[in-house]
């Protein structure tokens, strides 16, 4: 028997990257059943298909995984799209469940927020307390904000009508099954592609955007997955809580690692005519660990190897060549 044995859940976004892991854990431990809608079949920017979606769903719990997402360039060429749809579908789907909560038997709501949501220049590391203190680095900050409002959103249901929300800020994920588009990944991803095409083609060098300079931390998508299940079992608090390793890298040394993980001879060379994105990230994870007793546990070489071996194993034969990489 666990905490969630029995219990219907709701994982939104719960056939991509992150959801699919949650989804597999909460089976294996015994969830009555979950539900992981697709996009095409509930939209969950309108509010009908919200509606649609619970009453097919009835949860008892609901991890509000879905978000559309992207790196430096998805985020400059869609930033209206990038606001708009976070927010409409965390404010549809906080308000329909909230409506729920006391009618059905609704005891829990996680919603995932975003690394983004912090100041271009918090202090090192990021504390939870510091997420008002400035605005985020403007390349993601229409994302950053509507994910942010969601907080807001949470904190004030809490006080006005008793609707247990929790707000979780992952850090930047990676691992097997990670969103490899040359448009859209991450900066993990990304690299990856872009080494391991090099290595294949016979090229000597890779391109990778901004000088290398700016760090990041990173977290392994199973890690990420326990965090989350931590903190639906055993928090139900109005403060955000980040998740991470609490380990910073910067994007140079990170390129070094993937590309011998990925197994790439050549070069790297920096176009420091692109943008470096936010200077630093780094976050404190304490919180975590003292309200619902998680950390991270993946060593992040260990990490790698897996995320490369997956790539190899699964891409398309014939993939469109990797976009420019660069920070996140």
């Amino acid at each position: 028997m666990t905490w969630w044995t029995g219990k219907r859940v709701l994982v939104t976004g719960g056939t991509g990257f992150l959801g699919s892991v949650v989804v597999g854990k909460l089976r294996r431990r015994g969830a009555a059943e979950v539900f992981a809608p697709r996009s095409r079949e509930f939209d969950l920017t309108r509010r009908e298909d919200v509606e649609r979606c619970l009453d097919a769903s009835r949860p008892d719990v609901v991890i509000h995984a879905a978000a559309k997402v992207g790196g430096i360039g998805a985020n400059r060429l869609h930033p209206g799209s990038f606001f708009r749809d976070n927010a409409l579908m965390g404010i549809h789907l906080i308000e329909a469940c909230r409506l729920r909560a006391r009618r059905h038997r609704l005891s829990r709501f996680v919603c995932l927020g975003t690394i983004c949501a912090y100041p271009k220049f918090t202090p090192v590391p990021f504390r939870e307390e510091d997420l008002w203190n400035g605005y985020p680095e403007e390349t993601n900050a229409p994302y950053g904000i509507a994910k942010k409002a969601l907080l807001v959103m949470l904190q004030g249901y809490r006080e006005e009508y008793g609707f247990s929300g929790t707000y979780l800020l992952p850090v930047n994920l990676y691992g097997p099954g990670d969103n490899f588009d040359p448009e859209s990944s991450h900066v993990i991803p990304a690299m990856i592609r872009k080494f391991v095409e090099a290595r294949e083609a016979g090229r000597d060098e890779v391109t990778l955007w901004g000088d290398g300079s700016p760090t990041r931390e990173f977290l392994y998508v199973d890690d990420a997955a326990e965090g989350i299940l931590a903190a639906a079992e055993r928090y139900d608090g109005a403060d955000p809580v980040n998740l991470g390793s609490g380990e910073e890298i910067s994007i140079h040394d990170l390129a070094e690692t993937v590309r011998k993980a990925a197994g790439f001879g050549g070069r790297l060379a920096w176009d420091v005519s692109k943008p470096n994105g936010q200077p630093r990230r780094r976050l404190d994870v304490s919180r975590g660990r003292e309200l619902f007793g998680w950390s991270a546990s993946t060593p992040m070489a260990e990490g790698l190897r897996e995320t490369v071996a997956w790539f190899e194993a699964h891409r398309p034969e014939k993939a469109a060549p990797a976009a420019n990489v660069h920070g996140g």
